[in-house]
């Protein structure tokens, strides 16, 4: 069995790092601020489907073997690179097309949802985002090698106990994620409004193109 202090101790770990601003919730809240609560969700659910992948992965050792393999680690970055630069680059290239598009704003005119990232309130697609999102980044990875085994009693089922600490974390990025949705919602119709939408899409794409960047660059 997992002490109790080890618990403790893991909770608190994965509780700031949930409650530190990153791609997820840049992701979540710009979903939310839309007015997508559907998708929103399926964004979290997508993403705690990678953490849980991540984490069984790395209580049967297979993780260990991604770090350790140079090459594999580096084709996962490379395209975990590609695929946030390619993301928040179509979010950008969308409000600059819509900037030069759009209808007057007047007071029953709503900015149209554009195709792109975040489009539509759709659960299953929230879901392949965040799912494709969370695997396509290796320092998911690197960091549960890194803390998870830590955690793992040496008398007892390294998946098992694996899971459980996983379910953790997961526990407490869902818990967090309702209170980003529901900040989204508050804030839903302001951001709606063409010319916040704008500024709302080119920040997001900004931040999730900055991150790919730097995961480019090993940062």
């Amino acid at each position: 069995m997992i002490a109790i202090d080890a618990l403790w101790t893991f909770s608190l770990m994965v509780g700031l790092l949930t409650l530190t601003p990153g791609l997820d919730t840049a992701l979540v809240l710009r979903t939310a601020a839309l007015g997508h609560r559907r998708r929103a969700w399926g964004v979290v659910l997508g993403i705690q489907s990678g953490t849980l992948i991540w984490g069984t992965l790395t209580s049967l050792g297979v993780t260990a073997l991604l770090t350790a393999s140079h090459l594999a680690y580096e084709i996962l970055r490379w395209a975990g690179a590609a695929y946030l630069v390619w993301m928040g680059g179509r979010l950008l290239r969308s409000t600059w097309r819509r900037s030069a598009d759009e209808a007057p704003e007047t007071p029953g005119n709503r900015a149209e949802v554009p195709s792109g990232a975040g489009s539509g309130d759709s659960l299953l697609g929230g879901w392949r985002q965040g799912l494709t999102t969370n695997l396509l980044n290796p320092k998911m990875g690197a960091f549960y090698v890194a803390m998870l085994p830590q955690f793992l009693p040496a008398d007892t089922s390294h998946l098992a106990a694996g899971v459980l600490l996983t379910g953790i974390h997961i526990l407490l990025a869902v818990l967090w994620a309702g209170v980003l949705i529901a900040l989204g919602h508050v804030l839903r119709d302001r951001l709606q409004q063409p010319t916040a939408r704008r500024w709302l899409d080119r920040v997001t794409g900004t931040v999730i193109a900055a991150f790919g960047v730097r995961l480019a660059l090993g940062e």
